[in-house]
C-alpha cells in the first residue's frame, strides 16, 4: 500500500512539473544577445528572418558629394517580433531589426539595365527595442566585428528616427507590408503624420 502511496504521489508531482513548464513562455530563440560588457552579438542568421524592404541609394540628407556608388540597403525582422507587429502595430520588447547595406552593380552576366545586388556586404545595422537602454531602443554598428556596442543617444540615427518614425521610432513608412497595418491598427505616430501632412502641402504648391 506505501509503494502505491509513493509511486502516486510521484505521478501528481510530475503532472505538475509539466503543466508548469508548458505555461511558462518560452524565452525567444530571435531575442538580442550580449556580451558581459553590454556589447550586442551579432544576429548572424538574419537572413532566416522576416524579409521587410529593400532601398537603393537611399539617404536621409542630401548625397554627399563625390559619392559615385550605389547601394542597396535589406531589413530583416525577427519573426517573433514581425508577429507582434501584425497583431499589436507595435513592436514588443525584444525586437531586433537588421539593416544590411551591399554594393550594387549594373555590370554582371547577362544585365543590359538596371542594378543588381553584389556580395559586397558594406555595412551592417541592427536596431534592436529593450528596456534596458534609455528611450526603450537602441543602434548597433557591425563592421568586421562579432560585437558591437551601442550608440550613443545623441548620435543622429537615434535623433532622425525619434523624430520621423511611423512607429516607434522605427521607419515602417518605408516597411509596404506594414505600413498599412499600422494605418489599421491606429499605431502611426504624430511626427510621421505631420511630416505626411507637410509632404501633402508641399506637393498640391
Amino acid at each position: 500500500m506505501k509503494w502505491r502511496l509513493v509511486l502516486a504521489a510521484t505521478i501528481a508531482l510530475a503532472g505538475i512539473a509539466t503543466a508548469a513548464t508548458e505555461q511558462a513562455p518560452a524565452a525567444s530563440a530571435f531575442a538580442p544577445s550580449y556580451t558581459e560588457d553590454g556589447k550586442l552579438r551579432r544576429p548572424d542568421n538574419y537572413r532566416e528572418w522576416i524579409y521587410l524592404s529593400t532601398g537603393l541609394d537611399m539617404n536621409y540628407r542630401e548625397r554627399p558629394p563625390g559619392m559615385d556608388h550605389s547601394m542597396f540597403d535589406n531589413v530583416f525582422a525577427e519573426p517573433s517580433a514581425w508577429r507582434a507587429f501584425r497583431e499589436t502595430g507595435t513592436w514588443p520588447d525584444g525586437t531586433v531589426l537588421v539593416m544590411e547595406v551591399r554594393g550594387a552593380s549594373d555590370k554582371g552576366s547577362i544585365n543590359k539595365a538596371g542594378h543588381f545586388q553584389t556580395a559586397d556586404l558594406m555595412g551592417m545595422e541592427v536596431h534592436v527595442r529593450d528596456s534596458r537602454f534609455p528611450g526603450g531602443w537602441a543602434f548597433f554598428v557591425f563592421d568586421n566585428d562579432d560585437t558591437a556596442s551601442p550608440l550613443p543617444q545623441e548620435a543622429s540615427c537615434h535623433t532622425c528616427h525619434r523624430a520621423h518614425g511611423a512607429v516607434d521610432t522605427t521607419f515602417v513608412q518605408f516597411y509596404p507590408t506594414l505600413l498599412g497595418l499600422a494605418r489599421e491598427k491606429h499605431t502611426l505616430s504624430a511626427n510621421y503624420i505631420a511630416d505626411e501632412e507637410k509632404l501633402l502641402k508641399s506637393a498640391s504648391h
